[in-house]
C-alpha cells in the first residue's frame, strides 16, 4: 500500500523547529510530542501548510515563510492605548504579555509596549507578525481524518476533549 501523503483532510504529525533567520531556536516541538493538526483547515500558517503538502512520513522539509504567508505584516493599528482601569489588577511590565478575550469571546494576547500613568500601550499583533519564519519539519505521521475531526475542523489527539 502506498504511503499516505499530506493532503487536505489528513491529520499530520510534525516534529518542528522554528527560527527567525538567525539560527537561534524560537520554538520547537518536544521529542515525542509532535505538532498534530488537520491539514487544509488553516490550523497552521499557510506557508508551512504549503511546504508540507504532498510529503510523506519521514520527509524532512525546510521552509522559509514570509510574513504574508505566516502571521501577516505588523499592523500599526493593532497597537492601542488602553485606560489602565480596563486592565486586570497587578503589576504590568513592558515586554510582558496580557491574555484575555475579545468581544467575540476569542482568546487574545497583547504585548505591553509602554506603561503610562493612566494608560497602557498594548500591541495586539501576533508576536511573530512581520517576521520571516524559518521552519525545519519532519513528517512523523499522516492519516485520514475521522468524520468527527472534519466536522470540528481540527485534529483530535490522545485524550482530546471538548
Amino acid at each position: 500500500m502506498a504511503a499516505m501523503k499530506v493532503a487536505k483532510d489528513t491529520v499530520v504529525s510534525l516534529d518542528y523547529r522554528l527560527h527567525l533567520g538567525d539560527g537561534k531556536v524560537f520554538d520547537e516541538s518536544e521529542p515525542g510530542d509532535p505538532l498534530v493538526y488537520l491539514h487544509g483547515h488553516g490550523e497552521i500558517v499557510p506557508g508551512l501548510e504549503k511546504a508540507v503538502e504532498g510529503k510523506s512520513v519521514g520527509d524532512t522539509v525546510k521552509a522559509v515563510v514570509p510574513p504574508e504567508e505566516g502571521y501577516g505584516d505588523h499592523d500599526p493599528e493593532a497597537v492601542q492605548e488602553v485606560p489602565r482601569e480596563e486592565l486586570p489588577e497587578g503589576e504590568l511590565e513592558v515586554g510582558g504579555t496580557l491574555y484575555g478575550t475579545d468581544d467575540e469571546g476569542d482568546e487574545m494576547e497583547a504585548l505591553v509596549k509602554e506603561v503610562r500613568e493612566k494608560t497602557v500601550v498594548l500591541d495586539f499583533n501576533p508576536p511573530l507578525a512581520g517576521k520571516t519564519l524559518h521552519f525545519e519539519v519532519k513528517v512523523r505521521e499522516v492519516r485520514a481524518a475521522t468524520k468527527e475531526e472534519l466536522e470540528h475542523s481540527h485534529a483530535h489527539g490522545p485524550g482530546h476533549e471538548h
